[in-house]
């Protein structure tokens, strides 16, 4: 689990956790951020089968460091004004799936295949499929074929114990987000031939949820202007109105560490099934529509600091 790093990390004179700043009603004790310049931090492979993510953040690198993606598709706009935000990427949270799946996407697969490398198999050999392969965790002891979506002691960090983690990679995220205090965190997931979007994060307080519908808004008009599909889910809402009530999810327990925005953005598969078909081309487009207009969203209310800054990727599990 690498961490890359782009911007220098501000100087936020913490003097108490999140949690207790705002019980004392001023955040300032957890995080100063008058003078410091946004945070993102952007986390793919939670899922370690769903490549996308690890592919677009892996191009989101490159343009970073020569403003070209790994096609040779100039994207001036991120090149010239990522650098006044502070990028904290890890492009693959779980590399243990990801070393289970043996080719590099799913583009063009069955949804059994997708499935089996996925989720995984039963004992009696069934396809656990989605999302009944949430109804063991850790799964580990369950399954004959353990699927990519969990690490190798079978957990599914998207539905960790978040209060005592099971797994490391999940301690070493919310340690790191609470270290980093971020603005705004993408939780980056492929969602089968579903259509592009955001999915609501539930638990966190109507003022946040606010902010990512403003996001989920501009990525909705930017995508119809680009020809890619898009649907937005982001409605304000209270919680827990019908039960069961929503899951308390990674993309949750990140706000509740930090106090800023955080969400799962999911994208097609392009998968040979029914759906949205999306080519790998317009998959990773995709992603750069969310990165750019992440920058520019972050960037409507910064402060105007420029900062800049170099990556070196380091372990942080």
């Amino acid at each position: 689990m690498t961490l890359f790093e782009y911007g220098p990390k501000a100087e936020l004179r913490r003097q108490a956790n999140y949690g207790s700043a705002a019980g004392a009603g001023d955040l300032s004790c957890y995080a100063d951020k008058t003078s410091s310049a946004p945070v993102v931090l952007l986390v793919g492979g939670i899922h370690g089968g769903e490549m996308d993510a690890i592919v677009a953040l892996l191009h989101f690198i490159h343009v970073l460091e020569t403003g070209v993606d790994g096609r040779g598709k100039r994207h001036d706009y991120i090149f010239e004004h990522a650098r006044r935000l502070r990028l904290l990427l890890i492009p693959c949270m779980n590399p243990d799936g990801r070393a289970r799946v043996p080719f590099d996407s799913f583009s063009g697969k069955t949804m059994e295949t997708m499935r089996y490398y996925m989720q995984g198999t039963w004992k009696d050999g069934t396809l656990c499929g989605y999302p009944d392969c949430k109804k063991a965790h850790p799964i580990r002891e369950h399954v004959d074929y353990l699927g990519a979506y969990f690490n190798d002691d079978g957990v599914n960090m998207m539905h960790d114990q978040f209060f005592e983690p099971f797994a490391n990679e999940t301690k070493a995220l919310l340690r790191l987000a609470a270290d980093e205090a971020p603005d705004m965190t993408v939780l980056l997931h492929s969602g089968g031939n579903g259509k592009n979007g955001m999915l609501p994060t539930h638990y966190i307080p109507h003022i946040v949820k606010r902010k990512l519908h403003r996001l989920d808004v501009r990525l909705d008009k930017r995508s119809s202007e680009r020809g890619l599909p898009y649907i937005s889910r982001l409605t304000p809402a209270e919680d827990g109105m019908e039960s069961p009530p929503p899951s308390f999810n990674l993309a949750s327990a990140v706000h509740h560490v930090c106090g800023g925005a955080s969400v799962v953005y999911e994208t097609s598969m392009g998968l040979d099934a029914g759906g949205v078909i999306l080519s790998a081309d317009e998959i990773l487009d995709a992603h750069f529509v969310l990165f750019e207009e992440l920058i520019r969203d972050l960037l409507a209310g910064d402060n105007g600091i420029p900062i800049a800054g170099a990556a070196e990727g380091q372990d942080i599990t």
